[in-house]
């Protein structure tokens, strides 16, 4: 068969599972039949993640290359408002579908998140909610859009999957239990703004407002979530998305650490840049968000653990806790990424191969020892 171009690949994936019997998954089929389809199709080599912006300073993001257009009927959004806000404004495919190294670039041009950051989130991201056969994941729900799946119990839900990358306490979504974990929530978000009144300088959500926000976030889950979990990796990235509204969603002519409740809303609910916003000055990584990570443990420490009925937290101090960075890197590798590929061959083997050293060359100035679940 002809090489088939990337771009064109989600169309002629989903033209390609009316030919087989599971349509929109490969469940089902033998692994002879696995062998056959994939050995039908050519995949476009995987690209290496891009390296740092050649312009890394402050830079007007709210362009007139970058248009705010609401996303359509069939365009997908998910949890996360700072991709959302990238997808409405063009800096990845309007349709919320994109390659890893699509979004690795869009968040550092949209946001001027440091290269060694964006390729942990994106990869991380990409290895338990993306399809790593056709490269392609969604920024919202499970979709045909990213290809045939790999046989169960791979899931490539989506950043909308709950579990994975998407979790509990969040700061303007449900809790999964109580409903569309991926949707705005209007009460959520007018304690966002009360808490942000009450501790933030200036009436703003700045780090001590999102200290007691999180806090508050998972006491309000303790207590009314039966099935509240909240251990790695969910605790990692919780509390990232605590921070980054401080330091991402502020203008970079500003970058003083103090988001507005203005701003606040277009990011979080309307998911669109605040007229004439600019990006941060310079790129931010790990030695800037990672203090401010601790800060806001310090002030409410908690140990990793899951309800077993409504008020009764159960903690499990065996799991890796937030300090430890390179044990929540092993936890993705080694437990949650294995329990959805935990004997994986040919070119799902050599994509997930891949990825991971893409994921490990992110984390590498953690002095992380580098884990390998499938040999090496």
């Amino acid at each position: 068969m002809a090489k088939v171009s990337f771009v064109l690949l989600p169309v002629f994936v989903h033209v390609a599972l009316a030919l087989i019997p599971s349509y929109e998954s490969l469940a089902g089929l033998t692994q002879k039949q696995v062998d056959q389809f994939i050995a039908g199709i050519t995949i476009s080599p995987i690209p290496n993640p891009p390296g740092p912006l050649v312009d890394d300073g402050i830079k007007l993001v709210d362009d007139s290359d970058h248009p705010f257009i609401p996303p359509g009927p069939n365009d997908l959004r998910g949890p996360c408002p700072g991709l959302n806000t990238l997808a409405n404004h063009g800096y990845i495919p309007r349709s919320g579908v994109a390659t890893p190294d699509q979004l690795v670039t869009a968040v550092m041009e949209g946001y001027n998140l440091g290269n060694d950051y964006a390729r942990f989130l994106v990869y991380q991201a990409h290895l338990v909610d993306g399809n790593p056969l056709t490269n392609l994941i969604s920024i919202g729900r499970k979709t045909w859009r990213t290809g045939p799946d790999p046989l169960p119990p791979a899931i490539v839900g989506g950043l909308s999957q709950h579990g994975t990358f998407e979790g509990d306490t969040s700061l303007t979504r449900l809790d999964d239990y109580f409903g569309n974990s991926a949707a705005f929530n209007e009460q959520h978000f007018s304690e966002f703004a009360a808490f942000s009144i009450v501790f933030g300088a200036n009436k703003t959500y700045d780090i001590n407002a999102a200290a007691e926000l999180r806090h508050r976030r998972l006491q309000d889950s303790i207590q009314t979530n039966p099935e509240l979990s909240f251990v790695a990796p969910r605790i990692l990235s919780a509390f990232s998305e605590t921070v980054f509204p401080t330091i991402f969603f502020v203008d970079g002519r500003l970058n003083n650490g103090q988001l507005d409740i203005q701003a606040a809303r277009s990011f979080f609910h309307t998911n669109q840049f605040p007229h004439h916003f600019h990006r941060q000055p310079a790129p931010v990584s790990f030695p800037t968000i990672e203090p401010l990570v601790e800060q806001i443990f310090k002030k409410h420490p908690f140990v990793p653990g899951m309800n077993k009925g409504v008020n009764n937290y159960i903690e499990m101090p065996e799991t890796p806790p937030l300090s430890d960075f390179c044990g929540i890197y092993e936890d993705i590798v080694m437990r949650v990424m294995t329990a959805q590929y935990p004997d994986p061959s040919g070119p799902l083997l050599e994509a997930l191969n891949i990825n991971l050293e893409f994921l490990f060359s992110a984390v590498e100035g953690h002095n992380c020892i580098q884990v390998f679940p499938y040999g090496q």
